[in-house]
């Protein structure tokens, strides 16, 4: 349970303002019809969006970059906050920690973003065309793993408090602006846009299965029909590099001993290809049926956290036209 504050959007946006003297804020913007994260300075404040569904960019990928070179040594950073960062990615946080936090193998790179980061969480106001997070019992606004919480409503800011990290960055923002403390309940008006959205996307998807009955019909399908929705698959990979939990990596040697770890796909030809030429995916459907297999299957099964958030971005970003949630819900009518 958070604490809520209030405070006027002129008065948010000074706050703000005043961050980035100290802090890389990083923030979601609109150029054209493309939403994505941006380095903020105070020229860009008034031009962040807020309550507008998932940037284009997954959370992930402040965590785990493309390309880093992990044998360097773990620099310091300067202060980071991500604002905006939606429910879906945050709920996403579940496996990515389980996979990069293990107790025996913590990854040092990923563990300190993670303590160093600032995550403040927004509700969507609205879904787009792909929401689907309500059909794996998600919600559409964050409910874990952020700092602070930001919603934007008739022009007043309601800021939210979770963690240590968030009460020691609203005292920064106390230092510049007063805020008016409301309680610990979510603040009516709120909560009426969160069940107006949380009904709006569970009527969108009333036909898609839920996370076990995908399971099933996954583990089920017959290997034909698998063979039938490949067809328009191109293993560009784009599903993978977009989802915000897909976590698969190659470690590259070079010279210097340096080791150069680079996000993979596992759409990619040759993602599993072995010494000796063996590839047990070399056939793309074999490949395409796998990541079904690895989101539904594999991943909740070895780390008890789901492996699909219902953001839907593999659907936006998928060139080849496939939509997984057409696909689930044909299969299920098959089955």
């Amino acid at each position: 349970m958070g604490k809520y504050y209030q405070l006027g959007k002129d008065a948010w946006d000074d706050a703000l303002s005043g961050l980035t003297c100290d802090h890389r804020v990083y923030a979601p913007l609109v150029h054209g019809e493309s939403q994505d994260y941006e380095l903020i300075d105070k020229d860009l404040v008034r031009k962040i969006v807020y309550n507008v569904p998932k940037p284009s960019t997954p959370l992930k990928i402040f965590l785990l970059p493309v390309k880093e070179n992990v044998s360097a040594g773990v620099p310091k950073n300067v202060p980071v906050i991500i604002l905006g960062v939606p429910g879906c990615d945050l709920f996403a946080l579940d496996l990515l920690d389980a996979f990069y936090l293990d107790e025996e193998y913590p990854d040092l790179y990923y563990a300190q973003r993670r303590q160093e980061f600032l995550l403040i969480g927004t509700d969507c106001h609205f879904s787009d065309a792909h929401c689907h997070c309500t059909s794996y019992g998600l919600n559409p606004y964050p409910s874990k793993n952020q700092d602070m919480g930001v919603s934007l409503i008739n022009d007043k800011v309601w800021l939210s408090v979770y963690t240590e990290k968030g009460g020691d960055l609203l005292k920064k923002i106390q230092d510049i602006t007063p805020l008016r403390f409301f309680g610990e309940d979510v603040p009516a008006e709120m909560e009426d846009i969160r069940q107006k959205v949380r009904k709006e996307i569970e009527a969108n998807n009333r036909r898609l299965p839920n996370y076990q009955e995908t399971t099933h019909v996954v583990m089920n399908a017959a290997y034909e029909k698998w063979e039938r929705h490949v067809e328009r698959c191109v293993s560009c990979g784009a599903c993978a590099a977009i989802c915000p939990t897909c976590t698969c990596f190659l470690l590259i040697d070079r010279q210097g001993f340096e080791k150069i770890r680079q996000l993979d796909a596992c759409q990619y030809p040759g993602f599993e290809r072995v010494a000796g030429g063996e590839d047990p995916l070399k056939k793309m459907d074999k490949r395409f049926r796998n990541r079904y297999f690895c989101k539904y299957l594999y991943r909740p099964e070895k780390y008890e956290a789901i492996a699909c958030t219902g953001c839907g971005r593999c659907i936006t970003a998928c060139i080849g036209d496939i939509n997984k949630n057409e696909l689930l819900t044909e299969l299920t009518n098959d089955g």
